[in-house]
């Protein structure tokens, strides 16, 4: 027995001499490489390890325009990390007995109708938070990205019923923003309040976030707020602030890591907080529930931890990783990237936020951090995550170059002039409405009603297809333009489709289906 204790405490001692948490000189210099290696200009990282903050503090600017620095109080937006104050406000009404998880959706939002009948009929507040609805990867994200739409929620909500499924109803993980939306009007219709104000009264307040809002319109102070940016043509510049008019319950909280760190120990701590954790916001219950696999993700690749299973919960993604559970979440907006990533059995959460659109920054400091806990040594994630990011831009950049060199040819050695006339006139998507394609200045041009970043020049490809250039170069989602012709040779559909694969996919061009509106 003697022997037993004995080598349990040679065991512990082992764990604690490898597994010792990177000084603050170590991160400082783990930031510092990862902005020099991704062209970030300002980081904010906190971590949370049982129950206190040990590390706040920002890195770089918050702008490349004004040089302020960053610091543990500057705003981003934290765009998809909202997701999970908007399955924890359904969660607190679940705790009032005023919803059930597997209520229907129409029982609160009549209107609410998809593509397939039996579907709308079956969907549950479950759900709406679960990326499961039979619908593709980003589906009708165009109507509130690129930021500049003039969409409404009641046009969402009437517009989800043209969004044709591409898989079974709850039998595969497809990311969804959309529906995110839609649980916010539950929140609203079911409280009696908007969700904004619902998150910022029953949230917000209770656990100190002061400084945070649900939309960059409700921030009572902009004086420390980062701007957006992302590399155009070359050189990382401050590009359009995304104000996310429609959606704030997917993704409009704008948030600092001071506040955030409060939200972080909340859910470390089951629901609890304030003085010795004496006040509960939600229930051991829904926070069980929103912390349990309830949609596969499939697991292609082990990664760096060992990783066997992976699943989304409600605003959280789940996976094993070292055989710990991993509790986390990233977000993205135009110009900015964020991620929130828990070990619960360790009682560690780090929250890294960043004003440029470059995912491998906070990837390679949440993972070295990790590393540190899990007593993995000798690894360098910004190298690793740098070299990957430098593969796939090659990968995409030779297809984006190979492509426009294609279309430069064919405009060098085609004999005749392309007969726009077969083209020109207006399209209507049942979802996203109107565009035209007209000539302006004696160039073919595409121009998007009620999305107005929506607008570039055509370049003739080949046979009926054209590339669209956008004329905002930070959107980098250039696209196909591929008519379609009737009998008489005139065009009467579009469709279309990104021509890089690492195109954002929230510009699902792929779901738009053009047909020529025709001339009254």
């Amino acid at each position: 027995m003697r022997k037993i204790v004995i080598l349990i405490l040679l065991a512990v001692i082992s764990i604690a001499a490898f597994s010792q948490p990177l000084s603050g000189k170590a991160i400082d210099s783990l930031v510092e490489r990862s902005m020099k290696a991704f062209n970030v200009p300002g980081i904010a990282v906190a971590i949370i390890k049982d129950g206190k903050v040990i590390h706040s503090k920002g890195y770089g600017v918050r702008s490349l325009r004004t040089g302020k620095p960053t610091d543990e109080n500057t705003l981003f937006g934290i765009a998809s990390n909202s997701k999970a104050f908007t399955a924890a406000a359904l969660g607190i009404l679940v705790d009032e007995g005023k919803l059930k998880w597997d209520d229907k959706v129409r029982d609160y939002i009549p209107e609410f109708k998809l593509y397939d009948p039996w579907v709308t009929e079956q969907f549950t507040i479950r759900d709406l938070l679960t990326h499961r609805s039979g619908m593709g990867l980003g589906a009708g994200d165009l109507m509130f990205f690129p930021d500049s739409s003039d969409f409404t929620l009641k046009d969402v909500i009437y517009n989800l019923r043209f969004l044709k499924p591409v898989s079974s109803f709850r039998t595969k993980y497809d990311y969804d923003n959309n529906l995110y939306i839609i649980a916010g009007e539950v929140v609203t219709r079911v409280s009696g309040m908007s969700w904004d104000d619902f998150i910022e009264q029953k949230i917000f307040k209770p656990l100190g976030m002061t400084h945070s809002a649900t939309s960059f319109d409700r921030l009572k102070d902009t004086s420390d707020i980062i701007d957006g940016h992302a590399e155009v043509e070359g050189k990382v510049q401050v590009i359009a602030r995304s104000l996310l008019k429609v959606g704030h319950s997917a993704g409009g909280i704008n948030s600092s890591i001071a506040d955030l760190s409060k939200w972080v120990e909340l859910q470390l701590a089951d629901g609890k907080y304030g003085d010795n954790l004496s006040k509960q916001l939600f229930s051991h219950e829904v926070h069980q529930e929103m912390w349990t696999p309830q949609t596969i993700i499939p697991v292609h690749n082990p990664g760096p931890y060992n990783t066997h299973f992976a699943s989304y919960g409600f605003g959280f993604g789940l996976s094993d990783v070292k055989g710990y559970k991993q509790v986390t979440h990233t977000g993205g907006l135009e110009g900015m990237v964020t991620q929130i990533t828990m070990i619960p059995e360790l009682n560690l959460g780090i929250i890294v936020l960043t004003n440029q659109q470059e995912g491998g920054a906070f990837s390679s400091i949440t993972n070295q951090i990790k590393d540190a806990y899990f007593g993995i040594t000798g690894t360098d994630r910004v190298k690793e995550y740098a070299a990957a990011r430098q593969q796939a831009l090659g990968t995409g950049n030779r297809i984006l170059d190979s492509v426009w060199h294609e279309a430069e040819e064919v405009r060098k050695n085609r004999l005749d002039k392309v007969d726009m006339t077969i083209y020109a006139g207006t399209y209507h998507d049942a979802w996203l409405g109107d565009i035209t394609i007209s000539i302006k200045n004696g160039k073919p041009w595409f121009n998007a009603k009620r999305s107005p970043k929506l607008t570039g020049e055509l370049f003739f490809y080949k046979g009926n297809t054209f590339l669209v250039k956008w004329r905002d170069r930070s959107m980098d989602a250039d696209a196909y333009v591929n008519f379609s012709l009737d009998e008489t040779g005139e065009a009467v559909g579009i469709k279309m489709k990104p021509i890089s694969p690492l195109t954002d996919f929230s510009f699902d061009f792929q779901d738009l289906d053009f047909k020529k509106v025709p001339l009254q």
